[in-house]
């Protein structure tokens, strides 16, 4: 939500040029396409995905359900904190009326992401190229495991 048009964006690009098929919603969508469909098929055909917690994540309906359906489809998901600690992620029904069982499936999902082990940065005083990096390396030797396992 609020990283799309910078680190998402960064990565995104930084995917493209590794010849890898990322998805970014605006840079991914035609208009016309209906999001919650193109949304679910680009989750379903992942292999590895990039989830970045930032301050405002947890006010994103579209971001709460892909990390859902990351989790339920038991994808690989590495996890970025980008300017937030693991305890700032709580999701508050105050203001949404997301009914109970939508509710459910966001906090397990939270709570599934926060067990792994993620990337923090600082986006004040953290080293850029050094993040992408380590978020492309890591992309990458997930997809290099996964080819072996098959």
């Amino acid at each position: 939500m609020d990283t799309k048009r910078n680190v998402a964006a960064l990565l995104y690009d930084l995917f493209l040029h590794l010849k890898l098929h990322p998805f970014l919603d605006y840079k991914s969508m035609k208009p016309g396409d209906e999001l919650e469909e193109v949304i679910e098929t680009a989750v379903k055909d992942c292999k590895v995905g990039v989830a970045i917690f930032s301050p405002n994540y947890c006010n994103s309906k579209n971001c709460l359900h892909e990390l859902a359906l990351m989790m339920e489809w038991e994808k690989k998901v590495i996890p970025i904190f980008y300017d937030v600690d693991t305890s700032d992620l709580v999701l508050v029904n105050e203001g949404r009326t997301y009914p109970a069982k939508q509710l459910h499936r966001f906090r397990l999902a939270l709570e599934q992401a926060k067990g792994r082990v993620g990337i923090c940065f600082d986006s004040s005083k953290g080293d850029w190229s050094d993040l992408l990096k380590r978020v492309s390396d890591s992309v990458v030797e997930i997809l290099m495991e996964l080819q072996v396992e098959k």
